[in-house]
């Protein structure tokens, strides 16, 4: 079946905003702002603003503080040691963070990290000071609605008896046995003589079954919702309930929702009476469906939970993908969520409908804080025009207005074109991608192809400026005249619950598919040369980079990143077991054949294009057995590979210089065998003893 290419209306970028596209350490170097918190009264906004530090080879985050009238930003806090997520006090009067700074020690002061603990400052400046000082590592936290305390989420301090242990015996981990359960403590604040320095935590909870995951205050401030899994282990987080525990008297968390499934993420109704909560209301097969947001009366749960979906109210069964909540407000329940590759903020109303709040249609927001009366909201605002900023609006009528430009940054840059495109699949099915264009694009002209693959599978790529991309050089790519497809393949998310649905037991499969559809529209239009053709990808877009390895010889380079070869490897290794039992949904051992047909291995024989395959040597997602394997059946082939091991990683690179080495090595790869640079001299992609110079 011949694909058709659907062009969407371009989203176009000003071409000629500079004389050069950014250089690799150019992009690696972008500030960027997330996780914008709105004071109580909506006159500021905290945000984390994420900056590089080369020397220290970090990405470290400081918090800053917009004033919303006029737009001003200024540092809040300083210093080596980083500083996160930001919240404010129910007055305003404070902001309380993480860091790992020493408590006795000078802000920059050089010396190894205590434990992440929650610091105060003013928003109006001056010295932070500490407010907890808990032996272990605080995970978030969260202020009661009357000012007085904060909870927070933590394992205990060590134990003697685990002390006792590695000093007689050294350091091992019984596998699934030995961990950390996070409990639930809180801190008192602001006795006469306590300001300015650090208080020992009460503990909320205490049970060796439990490991809390997330939590909300009642309205007064006498309760706490929270859920919990059985251990912290990433296997077992979709088995989560809700429980709720009381603050006075102390007494032991009582379950309160215990849906098969996750149950998470809990909010109060205004007067306290009612829970929303994400679900997914006891679905089996919950990874790439739809979940939901539920509501429960606690007078009903309280003394028996709920076990059963007739038991709770689904509140969004008419919204086709997953809602994000942010919060119960006076005017019903806020949250979140994709429609295609847009993003929105929506409400539901105590009765009626959904409705969507933000405006226009094509609009990516994400991370919605509200004010205490929900009449104002902050967010993170992307756009195809501008990188993310800080924005406002008020909800009586949404009209975004920036906080922060850090669109400025890239001023002096050439960048490409971006627009949406789409196409049919070999099975009708309609795929959505993204396409970037050179700034001097040209009809009539064919360009090199080169296909960037997201992660997931229910990842999503956007329209958006994003010249930073720590993996692949897209806007090098573009400089160098050719075009980069990012295609929305079958699971993306933004699509609705069937559309994810539609690679259950069709991985690879379903996937290969897809991209070479796009490929072949794009060839049908005679912008895309298909003698010049190149595929990449990271976690599941570096699986469908191996699974087109071993099943097509059209690309002259593939670039594999933590990417899955043998599902059986991948099933016995990775540290969420359950992904695969729910999308081929199957064990290795009940139904080998849906294993073989998806696994990238199988096919090994018929691999004949250059490979290089990129991996954290830490990696516990996609563990590395699986990159050994793809490599080493290639050298059998005689396929020219390299496999290069980012050391100390897991399954994402997150230090500025391996960041530079992973784009460099691609940048190396692709130039090499589709524009036929040679390889340089000092690369490791060259490999010991041997040529490099692999010419197909």
């Amino acid at each position: 079946m011949r694909a058709v290419l659907l062009l969407v209306p371009a989203l176009l970028l000003p071409a000629g905003l500079g004389a050069a596209p950014p250089t690799l350490d150019q992009s690696l170097s972008l500030m960027s702002v997330r996780n914008p918190q709105i004071s109580p009264d909506g006159r500021f906004v905290a945000y984390e603003r994420q900056e590089t530090d080369w020397k220290e080879n970090a990405y470290p985050t400081q918090i800053f503080v917009a004033d919303v009238g006029s737009g001003r930003s200024v540092q809040l806090t300083r210093g080596k040691k980083a500083s996160s997520s930001p919240q404010w006090s129910p007055d305003g009067r404070w902001i309380a963070f993480l860091t790992e700074r020493d408590p006795l020690a000078a802000p920059d002061a050089d010396d190894k990290p205590d434990p992440r603990q929650i610091w105060l400052i003013s928003p109006a400046g001056g010295e932070a000071w500490p407010l907890t000082v808990h032996g272990g590592k605080i995970d978030s936290f969260a202020w009661s609605k009357d000012g007085r305390s904060i909870a927070f989420t933590a394992p205990a301090p060590e134990a003697k008896s685990r002390k006792d242990r590695k000093e007689k015996y050294g350091d091992y981990e019984v596998v699934e046995s030995d961990f950390d359960q996070n409990q639930l403590w809180a801190v008192d604040l602001f006795p006469a003589d306590r300001e300015g320095r650090a208080a020992a935590a009460t503990p909320l909870t205490s049970d060796p079954r439990l490991n809390v995951t997330s939590f909300a205050w009642s309205p007064d401030s006498a309760a706490i919702a929270f859920a919990a899994t059985a251990n912290p282990l990433v296997a077992f987080g979709s088995e989560s309930d809700l429980y709720l525990v009381r603050r006075a008297p102390p007494g032991e968390a009582r379950p309160i929702v215990t849906l098969p499934g996750p149950d998470d993420a809990p909010a109060f109704s205004p007067d306290g009476r009612e829970l929303a909560f994400e679900t997914a209301l006891g679905a089996p097969y919950h990874y790439y469906a739809n979940g939901h947001i539920a509501t429960v009366r606690l007078d009903d749960v309280e003394k028996q939970p709920a076990r059963t979906v007739s038991q709770v109210m689904d509140r969004t069964a008419s919204f086709d993908e997953d809602p994000h909540l942010v919060g119960w407000g006076p005017d019903g329940i806020w949250f979140w969520g994709f429609q295609r590759t847009d993003s929105h903020l929506f409400r539901i109303p105590p009765a009626g409908a959904i409705t969507r709040i933000s405006a226009p249609d094509r609009l990516a927001i994400g991370g919605p804080s509200l004010s205490k009366d929900f009449q104002t909201a902050a967010f993170i605002m992307a756009g195809d025009r501008h990188l993310p900023e800080v924005a406002v609006s008020s909800m009586a009528r949404f009209q975004p207005r920036t906080l922060t430009d850090m669109t400025a940054q890239a001023a002096g840059w050439t960048l490409g074109t971006v627009e949406m495109v789409r196409w049919k699949s070999g099975d009708g099915a309609e795929i959505e991608g993204v396409l970037h264009k050179p700034a001097d694009f040209q009809t009539g002209r064919s360009h090199p192809l080169l296909v960037v693959i997201h992660g997931g599978p229910t990842g999503i790529s956007r329209p958006l400026l994003n010249p930073g991309n720590r993996y692949y050089p897209i806007e090098v790519f573009l400089a160098k005249g050719a075009l980069v497809l990012e295609p929305n393949y079958r699971g993306s998310a933004g699509y609705g619950g069937a559309f994810r649905a539609l690679n259950v037991r069709n991985l690879g499969v379903g996937d290969m598919a897809d991209v070479m559809s796009g490929v072949d529209a794009l060839v049908a239009q005679g912008i895309a040369d298909p003698g010049r053709l190149g595929v990449m990808g990271w976690s599941q877009g570096g699986y469908i980079s191996a699974f087109l390895a071993t099943h097509t010889d059209r690309f002259k380079a593939i670039s594999v990143g933590a990417g899955i070869s043998d599902w059986t490897t991948y099933y016995v290794n990775t540290d969420i077991t359950p992904f695969t039992r729910q999308y081929l949904k199957a064990t290795p051992w009940d139904d080998p054949e849906i294993y073989a047909r998806t696994s990238p291995i199988t096919t090994i024989r018929q691999a004949k294009t250059p490979t290089l395959i990129q991996h954290g040597e830490a990696d516990r997602r996609v563990p590395i057995p699986n990159g050994y394997e793809l490599y080493r059946g290639l050298r059998d082939r005689n396929v020219p590979a390299r496999m290069i091991v980012y050391s100390g990683f897991g399954h994402g690179i997150t230090k500025p210089k391996s960041n530079r080495a992973v784009l460099q090595h691609n940048l190396d790869w692709f130039s090499h065998y589709l524009w036929g640079e040679p390889i340089p001299p000092d690369s490791p992609l060259r490999g010991r003893g041997e040529d490099a110079e692999d010419k197909r």
